[in-house]
């Protein structure tokens, strides 16, 4: 079909989008109306942790499609009860409450660190979050983001979130006061421009949230699930958070977010958090799928291994062409330009015959990369010729 043929008037503005439609796709490429392929390393805002329609997830939601679809969030179900189980088993957390989006997981963890502080600091209510951060599209999570301009968009704000500077333990440590509940941070702030906390920072920042009672939460949204190279990026510090959320790469591509506790933590009461689709065992079903893949034997050193090769490729290019280096951790990478020419990029990229090239600028100044975990180099080495060549035509 034609793009003037879809309906797309019928769709609320948003944002602008390019006047292509995708049908379909498979490992790292997509597919438009016309036929045309796109190396895809974007995956969704790194989302598809597999790759587009990845076998085993296929495969997951076509038997439990025939099984059972949504028996309500007021009983178990298998499919739910056995990815908590295998979340608690790979992580430092006991408790798992599922969820259909990051905003979401985060919301949920905004709530249980409120009840927490009324039950355990005085009513304590307030969450130090950073300058830069993104933690959703809630008017709350919105509030608790550092994205410039957010704090008018929709205000008045939800209130209780100071703001403190990634990397500077001083700047938290004068943030707290009586009200102080909670720390929330990305151990990689992705939409902010790939800034990783430093192992130091987030080990300062553990050692600090225990000497003054609070509690820890890692936002691992776009971090987690084998992004960082490691099943969570907290591990990378050798840390455990009190609470945990994730998002995006858990489902693989479906609608499926997590919010993960300690047990002393969990002090979520009959009706106080809840949700119509939370736990379904559709999209549960194909969690377990994913987190099964993610933690198969070889899987995440093999993402460690390409994460290397990625970054080791930007590296020589950056220094081929005059750029300031890279940074990111796993597969979440950024390639620092030194000017504003990311966007040009992007859009040269999507427009390259016979094959385009789908690339995010999280910054104008920075190019970011999201591939699928599983890539491989031969497609990291066809993405680096493409990219080449389109700084060639600048």
């Amino acid at each position: 079909m034609k793009f003037t043929e879809y309906p797309i008037e019928s769709l609320m503005y948003i944002t602008n989008r390019p006047e292509i439609v995708f049908t379909h796709g498979k490992g790292s490429w997509i597919y438009d109306n016309e036929g045309k392929r796109y190396l895809d390393f974007i995956q969704g805002w790194a989302v598809n942790s597999l790759g587009h329609c990845n076998e085993g997830m296929i495969e997951a939601l076509e038997k439990q499609a025939r099984t059972l679809i949504n028996p309500s969030p007021a009983f178990y179900n298998e499919p739910m009860a056995k990815l908590a189980g295998l979340l608690t088993q790979h992580s430092c957390f006991d408790k798992v409450f599922f969820a259909n989006s990051g905003a979401e997981a985060n919301e949920g963890a905004i709530k249980l660190a409120r009840k927490w502080g009324r039950k355990h600091k005085d009513g304590a209510y307030e969450i130090i979050t950073f300058d830069h951060s993104f933690h959703g599209r809630t008017l709350a999570t919105m509030s608790a983001s550092g994205k410039p301009g957010w704090d008018t968009i929709y205000a008045p704000q939800v209130p209780g979130f100071p703001k403190a500077d990634l990397n500077d333990i001083a700047s938290v440590e004068k943030l707290i006061t009586k009200k102080t509940v909670a720390v929330m941070l990305e151990p990689v702030q992705g939409e902010g421009g790939v800034i990783p906390a430093t192992r130091e920072f987030m080990q300062q920042l553990r050692a600090l949230t225990k000497q003054h009672n609070l509690l820890l939460i890692v936002d691992e949204v776009q971090s987690g699930c084998g992004r960082a190279g490691t099943l969570f990026a907290y591990e990378l510090s050798g840390i455990e958070p009190d609470v945990m959320t994730l998002g995006k790469g858990i489902g693989g591509g479906v609608p499926l977010a997590a919010l993960l506790a300690k047990a002393d933590v969990q002090v979520f009461e009959a009706g106080d958090q809840g949700g119509t689709y939370n736990g379904n065992p559709l999209m549960t079903a194909v969690g377990y799928s994913v987190i099964s893949q993610l933690t198969a034997p070889g899987f995440l050193e093999g993402v460690r291994a390409r994460g290397e090769y990625l970054r080791a490729q930007l590296l020589a290019l950056s220094e081929e062409r005059g750029f300031l280096g890279e940074r990111g951790e796993g597969l979440l990478r950024a390639l620092l330009l030194g000017k504003d020419i990311g966007n040009q990029i992007v859009e040269k990229a999507r427009q390259m015959q016979p094959d385009g090239l789908l690339l995010n600028a999280a910054r104008p100044n920075l190019l970011r990369f999201m591939p699928a975990l599983n890539v491989t180099n031969e497609e990291i080495d066809q993405m680096m010729s493409m990219l080449r060549s389109i700084l060639d035509s600048l």
